[in-house]
Parts: structure tokens; C-alpha cells; sequence
């Protein structure tokens, strides 16, 4: 992103996981809100209908900061709050632990491999309400997944991990 010269140092955790990507200390909403809500600007100025903010499960991973389930409820909803004001849907992506909590607060849920962690269960409260969930799996083939997350009324498909192009929908 063309804004990583913003972001405060004291604010930067551990990586990740990506190349140049790393963990945010969410708690610090007075520093990195800014930054947020000029990144949905950008997204409503470059006419988006949604934005799916990435790794919303900040308490479930190794950050650099002790972050707890409540202060990432509290950064989900804000950041669903900002997204909303722009008039962009928002969707949950991660943290599926919290997804009935969160479900009143977004407009979607987007998933990567439930199915492989166990977790397709937990995105229920979002079909439940009538929200979209889409999905997918990297290493499973369709024929092993697709007859369980149909039933749950999920949207999902097959992709290769590195997102070219092939996809293999339910």
C-alpha cells in the first residue's frame, strides 16, 4: 500500500507471516484509525461496492502484543463502523471464533479453508441472518467439501493457494 510510510513505528508488531507484512497493535485505535479510515476512503473514492479487511484475529495469533478477545471485538466493529459510514459493505474475515458475536456487525463473511480447520460450523450465525458466506479451500478437493458447506448455504469454491486463475466452484 502506497500509505506504509504512516504507519507509527510503536504500532508495528511481529510479521506475519507475508513477505513486508506485519501484525498491528489494534489497541491503538488514536494512531492507526487515521490510517484506516483514509484506506476506506480510498476504496469508496475508487468506487468499491465492499472491502474485506484481512487478519481480524489478532488475540488468536502471536503479534508482538497482548491482545486480548474483547479489544479485537472492539477494533472488528470499529472497523465495520468505518466502513459503513463510507456506505461499503464489510466483510468478516478470520476470526471465526467470534463470529456470532460479530454477525450483527457485518455484511458477509469471507473464508479460507474452514472446511481443513474444523471451523465451517462457526460461520453459521451468518447464514442463519441471511449473509453471504463465501469460501474457499486450497488443498481439499471439491467432492471432499462441497456437500458440507452447501449445506450449510455457503458460496464456495477450489482455488489454487499461489490465486491464479483455475477455480473449481461447488
Amino acid at each position: 500500500m502506497p500509505d506504509y510510510h504512516r504507519w507509527p513505528a510503536v504500532v508495528l508488531g511481529d510479521s506475519n507471516g507475508w513477505p513486508g507484512e506485519r501484525w498491528v497493535d489494534i489497541r491503538r485505535l488514536d494512531l492507526i484509525g487515521p490510517i484506516i479510515a483514509a484506506r476506506l476512503d480510498m476504496c469508496r473514492s475508487k468506487g468499491f461496492d465492499a472491502v474485506e479487511p484481512d487478519l481480524m484475529d489478532h488475540y488468536a495469533n502471536r503479534t508482538g502484543f497482548p491482545i486480548t478477545a474483547a479489544q479485537q471485538l472492539v477494533f472488528n466493529r470499529y472497523v465495520a463502523r468505518l466502513a459503513h459510514a463510507r456506505g461499503l459493505a464489510v466483510a468478516l474475515k478470520n476470526d471465526v471464533e467470534q463470529a456470532a458475536a460479530l454477525v450483527r456487525d457485518f455484511d458477509f463473511a469471507v473464508n479460507e479453508e474452514c472446511f481443513a480447520f474444523g471451523e465451517c460450523a462457526s460461520l453459521r450465525p451468518f447464514t442463519a441472518a441471511g449473509k453471504a458466506v463465501l469460501h474457499v479451500e486450497y488443498d481439499r478437493p471439491t467432492e471432499r467439501f462441497c456437500a458440507t458447506t452447501r449445506a450449510l448455504g455457503f458460496s464456495s469454491m477450489r482455488k489454487n493457494p499461489d490465486l491464479d486463475a483455475p477455480r473449481w466452484p461447488c
